[in-house]
């Protein structure tokens, strides 16, 4: 069960993507949710933490919660859609140009 937990964490993917070998992934996410609401969660992470520090498996220099990746758009780089008008004028500030 913690197995699986640790997959849709670690993977990102959907709960519906769990692959079978870790159970019904109704499962996985409703002992999850019940270990999440009544602390049981909190306490095994914290614990492994203390487990991989003595052990001397972790650098608290590099011991990370939460690592985002966020993939930007075309558009969000300055790219033009598909079929746009290819003639379209900017205007350039002052700053830009003397920056």
């Amino acid at each position: 069960m913690l197995n699986g937990i640790f997959w849709i964490l670690c993977s990102g993917a959907k709960r519906r993507d769990l692959p079978e070998r870790y159970g019904p992934w109704k499962t996985v996410y409703q002992r999850f949710r019940l270990w999440r609401d009544n602390g049981t969660f909190e306490q095994v992470l914290r614990h492994l933490h203390l487990r991989l520090r003595e052990d001397g498996f972790i650098d608290l220099d590099t011991w990370m919660v939460d690592s985002t990746s966020i993939r930007a758009t075309r558009a969000a780089s300055g790219a033009r859609k598909k079929g746009a008008c290819k003639s379209r004028s900017t205007n350039v500030s002052a700053e830009a140009v003397v920056g």
